[in-house]
């Protein structure tokens, strides 16, 4: 794995992480779900919301590159 990939999976792990654990608090405190629900709808809410960031080889050499349902297109990083 380069540098660029490394960091493009913990950008992501990273986003979801902070989404699923929003989420879990979220929908434990404001839901009436229980047991197993709770993390099953705070998985679902945090792989749906959390932006996608990869590593892709070109030309140029590698970049950066992040898409997100909130924004239009795919957006380069750096």
């Amino acid at each position: 794995m380069t540098k660029l990939q490394i960091r493009a999976f913990i950008y992501q792990l990273g986003c979801f992480a902070i989404l699923f654990i929003s989420a879990r608090y979220l929908v434990a405190q404001y839901t009436n779900l229980t047991g197993f629900w709770i993390p099953l709808t705070a998985f679902a809410i945090g792989t749906l919301l959390s932006p996608k960031f990869q590593a892709i080889r070109t030309k140029d050499g590698e970049k950066f590159y992040m898409k997100w349902i909130f924004m239009k297109g795919i957006k380069e990083i750096g």
